[in-house]
């Protein structure tokens, strides 16, 4: 049998150059090939999340703006719906990079898309570069139109607290209220309509 010598890889350590270490390599390699694979794929899918969630958050915008209950009930029970698809695509995700992290030799908090991009083959390493250069401007994309719609919705509850408190007068009313047998008296509370008799 042939010397077999170690050595490290993109892939982690091989073994060379014996008939062993070819098919460790081998192996070692289809695995990895594997995880990335399932990886893309896991990414198009938090891609096609992402635009969702921004259509999402223009229906939520606009719903509100036009006051439309009944839009905003169907757009909340779709995104319960979604959420329990998304959060399994999310652990589908850590644990991709959980099993690649060893076969690249790095810890999980280091297995990052732009290190998979230098250390993968390079046609590998491109459709990894394509996503990163999707994933990025989306990402920014969310964040400012969440930030947006917080804005707005925090508006409105203001807005919403100013109105009412204006309607109601609320820590200023003084009512004049009437018994039963006509006698007046001042009450002063926090109460819109007053049912006593």
């Amino acid at each position: 049998m042939a010397a077999v010598r170690a050595s490290e890889s993109a892939f982690g350590p091989v073994v060379l150059p014996g008939r062993l270490g070819y098919e460790y390599m081998e192996a070692t390699t289809s695995v990895a090939q594997e995880k990335v694979d399932e990886l893309l794929v896991v990414l198009d899918s938090d891609i096609r999340h992402i635009r969702e969630c921004l259509a999402s958050l223009n229906e939520l915008r606009s719903s509100v703006v036009k006051r439309d209950d009944a839009a905003l009930a169907r757009l909340l029970d779709r995104i319960r719906i979604e959420s329990d698809g998304y959060r399994a695509n999310e652990l589908k995700r850590q644990s991709i990079r959980k099993e690649l992290a060893p076969i690249l030799g790095c810890s999980v908090e280091q297995m990052t898309l732009s290190r998979l991009e230098t250390v993968l083959p390079k046609e590998t390493g491109a459709q990894i570069s394509r996503i990163r250069a999707e994933l990025k401007p989306l990402v920014n994309e969310f964040k400012k139109e969440h930030l947006s719609t917080m804005l707005l919705l925090s508006e409105c509850a203001r807005f919403n607290g100013l109105l009412l408190a204006s309607i109601l007068d609320l820590g200023k009313t003084e009512m004049l209220v009437y018994s039963p047998k006509g006698a007046a008296s001042q009450q002063a509370d926090n109460v819109f309509v007053n049912f006593r008799f």
